[in-house]
């Protein structure tokens, strides 16, 4: 063992207090002639010089422990520090109704991960959503539509998922299939009975979205063209939509996919079926993206937190639980 100078200059002093500066044993005559007496006298100098040396050496051990001590401490200071720099605060977002499931879920998932932060979490429609944020009243305006040029001025589109937009009819219809020039025509009000289509001797009841709506500006978009719709009833949530179409006879009516339940028929559009995977081939026609609408150079945290969350692995198997179809 390597022992410090403090440990070497405590055994010298020892030795000196007994041997003096000549080396000569103080206290003993040099003309004693008791040799076992000398023998013994210096095996405790001896033992004397050990332990002071061994003292020295246990200091210098001593601090090397209490240095790693110091480093570890510092560690953990370092280890609270950056638990202090976790995110918190209010994440605000509003917007399209048929992107309800899927917020939500990534929303309860965000805040379980991350406890200091709380989403405030509006539902008034893609147009309202889109609104909102380009005039800085919530942090994500959430859009089931793209972005027209002028709103794509203030707002960058991150597109978070995509939606098939299916045509859901009364489960009493027997229709299955319907082409997206026939359904232009029964929306315009140019097809007005089932009948003209192959089903029963039934008025055809039209409900749509309320203007505003993502998910009627990308039906009609998508398939009216240059024809003006012609609605029963307009509806402010995709919910009342489906709801009505599976309590009202006769009824046609568009919703998100991901919200399609067993209380409604989604018809095929030209033999193709509305499904996750026709979706994301670009098979089924009728579709548009989901998009969470930030402030163009915005440096807000929590906002580029939970874009790179529901964007991620586990933000994506979010997305498709719902029934939307995940983009990466």
């Amino acid at each position: 063992m390597k022992c410090s100078r403090e440990g070497n200059r405590t055994a010298d002093k020892n030795v000196h207090k007994y041997y003096g500066v000549s080396g000569k044993l103080r206290g003993v005559s040099p003309l004693r002639k008791d040799n076992n007496m000398n023998k013994k006298l210096i095996s405790l100098i001896a033992g004397a010089a050990i332990v002071a040396a061994a003292t020295g050496c246990s200091g210098t051990a001593t601090s090397s422990v209490a240095g790693t001590s110091s480093a570890a401490g510092t560690s953990a200071s370092e280890a609270s520090s950056t638990a202090a720099e976790e995110l918190s605060g209010t994440l605000s977002m509003n917007g399209s109704t048929s992107m309800e499931k899927v917020i939500k879920a990534v929303n309860g998932a965000f805040m379980e991960k991350n406890k200091g932060v709380t989403v405030n979490l509006n539902l008034t429609g893609s147009g309202t959503g889109i609104q909102e944020a380009s005039e800085g009243k919530c942090d994500i305006g959430n859009s089931s539509r793209k972005l027209k040029d002028e709103e794509a001025e203030k707002l960058d589109a991150t597109v978070v998922g995509l939606d098939g937009i299916a045509l859901v009819v009364n489960p009493a219809n027997k229709l299955e299939d319907i082409t997206l020039e026939d359904l232009a025509k029964v929306y315009s009000g140019e097809i007005t009975n089932w009948k003209e289509l192959g089903g029963d001797d039934k008025s055809i009841v039209v409900i749509g979205r309320e203007d505003g709506s993502g998910t009627r500006d990308g039906f009609e978009s998508i398939v009216m063209g240059d024809k003006e719709p012609k609605y029963a009833q307009e509806l402010e949530s995709t919910g009342s939509v489906i709801n009505a179409v599976a309590t009202t006879d006769g009824a046609i009516g568009y919703a998100s996919l991901a919200n399609v339940d067993e209380t409604v028929k989604a018809l095929k559009i030209g033999g193709i079926e509305a499904t996750e995977e026709n979706v994301k081939s670009g098979a089924y026609e009728v579709q548009r993206p989901f998009i969470c609408a930030t402030l163009k150079g915005s440096d807000n945290k929590l906002v580029k937190a939970y874009l790179d969350f529901i964007l991620s692995e586990e933000g994506q198997a979010l997305v498709l639980a719902q029934g939307a179809v995940p983009v990466k």
